[in-house]
């Protein structure tokens, strides 16, 4: 996600202008624009005509600048798009005020969003931007005598080293365990989440099984890729098979499993733990939450005015955050969040029992 621009405007309220980069950029914008927003941008409405010619056929397409009043939102990750739906509220074409638009955003799209932005809301905007400017995947391409290095960002592919160790016979010949040593100082000074061993033949294998007896924690961010090349070629192989994608939705998912396992243990030993909207709400108050788990889709409809907790959970995500407690929104579709929504769509780990 980039921040082209920002300013504040009346009542307590603050316009980005944004620029997603990525479906995961549309993915969050999905979970931070809510109706009653404003959303802006360049589109294209089909427009009417007094033309006896045009009658017909429904008017013709026109691009046009407008900003809407938000009433739906809908993340459509098949179409690679969102969707922000409302009636627009300035537009310019005067004629089409008034009149429901539904605008399509998609990558590289810039559109600005005016609302009075919660806490959660500004951070999960800032974790986008970092994300864009910070590689979290790192690819390693691996045969005899040869390793590359690239990173993988939002933003493109980057290299980082590349590797010459000649092995075999001859008078230039080096160990493979050079090789090796040298690839895996490479990948240990990288700050990545995690790391796509790839190559032809056995090579790539050899050079895990010395990772592993070298450095532990270094080898349990690696998984392993076919490829028949190495260099660039490899990998545009590892990116067409999407194993970059998968990587980071299991980054992810392990994240949030290790939340949720944490917690059911918790429950199975009834220790320091609060599941359900008032539970929840009371820790809160008492400044006991250490880490507050809620999910995404719960959230959203909450805020919509449309859920059935009793609680205000802005309040409670407020409140735990200025006493130090950390927050992570779970993604609905995966199966951590799955099971937060067996327990209500929002629990907490505290400092401290209650009882």
């Amino acid at each position: 996600m980039r921040i082209a621009d920002r300013y504040t405007v009346e009542g307590g309220r603050e316009r980005l202008t944004l620029v997603p980069e990525s479906l995961d950029d549309l993915w969050h914008l999905s979970h931070v624009i809510e109706p009653g927003d404003r959303v802006a941008g360049d589109t294209t409405r089909r427009i009417q005509r007094d033309d006896e010619q045009l009658r017909d056929t429904g008017g013709e397409r026109e691009h046009l600048w407008l900003e809407i009043a938000v009433e739906t939102v809908e993340f459509a990750k098949f179409a690679n798009r969102l969707r922000v739906g409302g009636e627009i509220a300035d537009c310019s074409r005067e004629d089409q005020l008034g009149h429901h638009h539904t605008i399509n955003v998609e990558e590289r799209d810039e559109i600005e969003v005016e609302k009075v932005w919660k806490p959660d809301q500004e951070e999960r905007i800032e974790e986008a931007v970092e994300a864009t400017e910070n590689a979290d995947v790192a690819i390693a391409t691996v045969e005899e005598g040869e390793a590359h290095v690239h990173t993988v960002a939002q933003y493109g592919v980057e290299e980082r080293a590349t590797i010459t160790a000649p092995t075999g016979k001859g008078e230039y010949a080096r160990p493979r365990s050079e090789l090796f040593s040298e690839l895996t100082d490479v990948l240990a000074r990288l700050d990545v989440d995690a790391i796509i061993l790839a190559g032809p033949g056995f090579t790539k294998q050899d050079t895990l099984d010395y990772i592993e007896e070298e450095t532990q924690n270094l080898a349990e961010k690696i998984t392993t890729v076919d490829t028949s090349a190495v260099g660039d070629r490899g990998v545009h192989e590892v990116l067409k098979r999407g194993a970059v994608d998968e990587v980071q939705r299991e980054t992810r998912i392990a994240e949030e499993s290790a939340l949720i396992d944490e917690l059911t243990e918790r429950i199975a030993e009834g220790a320091k733990v609060a599941y359900g909207p008032d539970q929840v709400a009371t820790a809160a108050d008492y400044g006991a939450i250490e880490d507050l788990l809620v999910l995404d889709d719960r959230l959203r409809e909450e805020r919509s005015g449309d859920g059935e907790w009793a609680i205000d959970v802005d309040t409670v995500i407020e409140t735990t955050e200025q006493k130090g407690g950390d927050v992570t929104v779970f993604s609905g579709e995966f199966a951590p969040g799955q099971q937060l929504r067996n327990l209500g769509g929002i629990a907490a780990l505290l400092r401290y029992r209650l009882e």
